[in-house]
């Protein structure tokens, strides 16, 4: 069996994750597919052509898909992957397998054609600077317990927007669930510096008599 088939094996494995997100192009086209998707993209979610995103979407990521609605002969698998092929870094396209694959209890939905750790590796393959995929990963991987996982794609998010309060504040999440309070602390007082509305990681860390106003 050749390296790619024993990849493939470990495919839903912690381990692949780093993996495909640190080795060369070509191998992480060989266990992820390519990105070429002929005359259907790929195209950047981000400044994406109205027309051309609505016709997608209309077909293929309507309400029933996104909401994860069950109807006969639903497979939200197939419309999430048609639709990611074309926008690999579709951010409510990509929440949507992540919650997909949570509900079902598996790491490759059916009717999509690769797991939906690949199809987060394709999204940052394709946008490596987009910071609202690697939340969406960081939250993805934080729901399947991978916490040191999650922190990465997180300290990726901080580097690329140093000042963006979701991130700051979901690092300070991470941290407290770490115990490391002081970097807990710091990433809260980050984001609520910029006014960030959700007061739970604050109340967190003042039950834990770690928070001075």
């Amino acid at each position: 069996m050749n390296i790619i088939a024993n990849i493939m094996n470990i495919l839903s494995t912690s381990a692949t994750v780093f993996l495909l997100l640190s080795v060369n192009i070509s191998l992480a086209s060989s266990i992820c597919g390519d990105l070429d998707n002929g005359i259907n993209g790929p195209f950047d979610y981000i400044g994406a052509d109205k027309d051309h995103l609505k016709l997608v979407e209309d077909h293929h990521f309507t309400k029933n898909v996104e909401r994860l609605n069950i109807y006969e002969g639903s497979a939200h698998g197939a419309d999430l992957d048609y639709t990611l092929r074309a926008y690999p870094n579709h951010h409510r396209a990509l929440d949507t397998m992540s919650r997909l694959a949570i509900r079902d209890k598996t790491p490759q939905p059916r009717g999509a054609r690769y797991t939906t750790l690949c199809w987060f590796e394709r999204a940052i393959r394709f946008k490596p600077n987009d910071v609202m995929v690697r939340l969406i990963f960081s939250n993805h991987l934080l729901k399947i317990d991978k916490l040191d996982m999650a922190l990465e794609q997180l300290l990726f998010a901080i580097d690329l927007e140093p000042d963006n309060p979701l991130t700051a504040y979901n690092l300070g999440l991470i941290y407290l669930k770490k115990r490391d309070y002081e970097k807990a602390v710091h990433f809260a007082k980050k984001a609520y510096a910029q006014d960030f509305p959700l007061q739970g990681l604050k109340q967190q860390l003042r039950s834990a008599g770690r928070w001075r106003e």
